[in-house]
């Protein structure tokens, strides 16, 4: 559902409501995304640079972008071994129910865990994988056993510990 239609420079385009897919994104669009995906402290006037835009329309475009929910944030990228945290595990959660709320319940759970940077649900026999750093062995079997392992619902935990990293590349691919 379009919500409403904006002009910017000479071509209309038009925008989403929350949650939508946003088709109509042009070149620049995509080249401020990819810049800011890049490079999210750039300033405006260098973005504005590389994409061949003035400032003042280049910061109405990129607030588009984040008032349309296409931009959610600006993060750091933290290297999570040079603040202790060694190891990276994935696990994968089955549950003993695929009720709603006890999904829910699961979600919750996992949400007020730090440990846990990311939590997916899957179609399946597994029903959730999540992603776990800590700071050694030993802290990641306590945390296992103290508070994922005895979470509401869970059925069985399998994990693996990563051996190393060969891409991490966050957002998506815009070419």
């Amino acid at each position: 559902m379009v919500a409403d239609r904006l002009f910017i420079g000479y071509e209309r385009r038009e925008r989403t409501t929350r949650g939508e897919k946003m088709t109509n994104l042009d070149g620049i669009d995509r080249q401020l995304l990819a810049e800011l995906q890049e490079e999210g402290r750039v300033t405006n006037v260098e973005l504005a640079k590389r994409v061949g835009l003035t400032a003042p329309p280049c910061l109405r475009r990129v607030r588009s972008l984040e008032e349309d929910g296409v931009i959610r944030g600006y993060h750091a990228d933290l290297d999570a071994s040079k603040l202790g945290f060694t190891i990276t595990v994935f696990a994968l959660v089955s549950l003993k129910s695929q009720a709603e709320e006890a999904l829910r319940q699961f979600e919750d759970h996992v949400r007020a865990l730090p440990e846990v940077r990311e939590c997916h649900m899957l179609n399946g026999e597994i029903d959730f994988i999540l992603k776990i750093v800590s700071r050694d062995l030993q802290s990641f079997q306590e945390f296992l056993t103290s508070k994922l392992t005895p979470a509401p619902n869970v059925d069985s935990v399998k994990t693996s510990l990563t051996i190393r990293t060969a891409k991490h590349l966050p957002g998506v691919p815009l070419e």
